[in-house]
């Protein structure tokens, strides 16, 4: 179970960690759009990262590299649960009817959320 958030810093660079699953600080690092963060940033997110336990390391020859102790699918869970419980009271059909009314979906997104819908009918 999930006991923390993520800041938005510590949210993007576990973005990068779930795309390459183990890597240094200084790969994480190409991973970023300029202007890239300093290097010490990046350093700084990653333990704050494994303090919370959303990362861990094993040791290769002088550095680390860090793998996620989180998947993306249940930190993603998480957030879906936490945003619907604050904003919808915790009603998915709230929840859906918000962004039918507010994002204006089109004819074809309201039959791809019906087949969804209907393909798991009874799952």
């Amino acid at each position: 179970m999930i006991a923390k958030e993520l800041t938005k810093a510590e949210e993007d660079l576990m973005q990068h960690l779930w795309t390459k699953d183990k890597s240094s600080v200084k790969e994480l690092l190409n991973l970023y759009d300029e202007p890239k963060p300093a290097i010490n940033t990046v350093s700084t997110i990653i333990r704050i990262l494994e303090q919370k336990g959303f990362v861990s390391h094993e040791v290769k020859g002088r550095g680390f590299i860090y793998f996620p102790l989180i998947s993306k699918e249940e930190y993603k869970n998480y957030s879906l649960r936490k945003i619907m419980g604050a904003y919808f009271e915790g009603s998915l059909s709230k929840m859906v009817s918000f962004f039918v009314e507010k994002e204006k979906l089109d004819h074809r997104e309201l039959e791809d959320i019906l087949n969804i819908i209907n393909q798991n009918k009874g799952k």
